[in-house]
């Protein structure tokens, strides 16, 4: 897969199909989306440590839709781009070459959300 243009417009078209998916599929994706807000609410870990740990699994599943929406997250939680880099550095510690590859869409992401 080729890196996206843009990843607000990425966020954007994803977040229309699933709109759909989720009014014909309510039980099954409604139930994706219960367990994905109890997994991010704040416990020990809080918000922005979870959205960390979801982006560098992202990065190792090489998903740029994920990629997309965990910046996204991140940003809007305040993450700095030095906090991003940390995270994606030990992604790519843990990944190699083709997390080095994906740790770039994740740079793009944040510099595109961040001047948005």
């Amino acid at each position: 897969m080729s890196l996206p243009q843009s990843y607000p417009e990425l966020c954007r078209d994803v977040s229309g199909v699933l709109r759909t998916f989720t009014k014909n599929q309510p039980e099954a994706i409604g139930a994706f989306y219960q367990m994905a807000k109890a997994a991010g609410a704040d416990g020990v870990l809080d918000k922005k440590t979870k959205e960390f740990v979801a982006l560098g699994i992202a990065i190792a599943a090489r998903c740029d839709d994920c990629i997309g929406f965990h910046v996204k997250a991140l940003v809007d939680l305040g993450a700095t781009r030095q906090e991003i880099e940390e995270v994606l550095a030990t992604a790519v510690y843990m990944g190699g070459g083709p997390s080095l590859m994906y740790a770039s869409h994740a740079l793009k992401a944040f510099e595109q959300f961040t001047a948005a």
